[in-house]
């Protein structure tokens, strides 16, 4: 690698150096950065080559830094605090397409308060939503490149480390019952009332038919929905009772539902923002996710 080779050095490179200099190692650097530890060896090689000169000692188990290793950090650090914020100077206009995979649920909750600030404060970024539902789809059309960004439930693992996540509200799991319904404990309520599932098929329709059956063991659903609006419909026509993560306050007060608690030891799912690393300065992902999290505290 020469210089007619690097016309410039990507600057995640040196975000990594500035992640191994600080935790001592690239195993914690890439946690931090969202890389492979083999990527972050990499991202040091390409510097070291591009320098021309060690930057870290490896003939021990640790890797210890060069006092030239320190002096580039310093430089990069300086150097990216300055872009940064010219890149935050609100004159810097946000523009074009954004691609968006947003979950069923939340293009209800969340989507319509989120574009309504985008639209006011970014007007020339045109978001684009495909017909894209499940969690799963929406990461698999996320790795494809497909889309740029999604809004879906965080897997229960945590989610890959090779995406970037921001994470926006989690949502408790509850009982929605017909406000006639008996006072009853939940398990009551499914066998007396009949239990309306949340769509097995999806990772939240898995979660809400685990804790149905740990209720009622072997208990079979008498509908299942993946809509939760069209299940809180049904739960208010008296239709069955349903376990589903807590829809928005605004849907709930729309319908005559009661809302029960499940106690201490009732899942919940983490609704996030997830991105591919290599987009993560990506100043459109920056704005959607500064209008989510000015609309967050209103869908809560």
């Amino acid at each position: 690698m020469n210089q007619f080779q690097i016309i410039f050095m990507n600057l995640s490179a040196f975000r990594t150096l500035q992640a191994v200099l600080v935790h001592g190692n690239f195993t914690a650097a890439g946690v931090v950065v969202g890389c492979t530890p083999s990527a972050v060896s990499i991202q040091i090689k390409q510097l070291e080559q591009y320098f021309g000169r060690p930057l870290f000692n490896r003939s021990t188990r640790a890797v210890v830094a060069t006092p030239f290793a320190k002096e580039v950090g310093a430089a990069a650090s300086s150097f990216i605090e300055r872009i940064e914020s010219l890149r935050a100077r609100p004159s810097m206009a946000v523009e074009g397409k954004l691609r968006f995979g947003v979950m069923t649920s939340m293009q209800s909750e969340l989507l319509p308060l989120a574009l309504g600030v985008l639209r006011e404060k970014h007007p020339a970024l045109e978001i684009k939503v495909p017909p894209l539902n499940d969690p799963g789809e929406l990461l698999a059309a996320l790795r494809s490149g497909q889309i740029d960004v999604g809004l879906l439930a965080r897997p229960e693992s945590g989610g890959s480390t090779r995406l970037g996540w921001y994470d926006l509200l989690r949502q408790p799991y509850v009982m929605l019952a017909p406000t006639n319904a008996s006072e009853l404990d939940a398990g009551e309520l499914l066998e007396r009332y009949g239990w309306i599932s949340y769509e097995p098929g999806i990772a939240g329709g898995r979660v809400a038919a685990r804790t149905a059956r740990a209720l009622v063991p072997g208990i079979s659903p008498i509908l299942e929905l993946r809509s939760i609006d069209a299940i809180v419909s049904m739960v208010a026509a008296g239709i069955g009772v349903a376990i589903l993560p807590k829809p928005r306050n605004r849907l709930l007060a729309a319908y005559n539902v009661q809302v029960l608690g499940l106690g201490r030891t009732a899942p919940s799912r983490q609704i996030s923002l997830a991105w591919r690393h290599s987009d993560g300065e990506n100043r459109k992902i920056t704005a959607l996710c500064e209008a989510f999290e000015e609309i967050k505290s209103e869908a809560a």
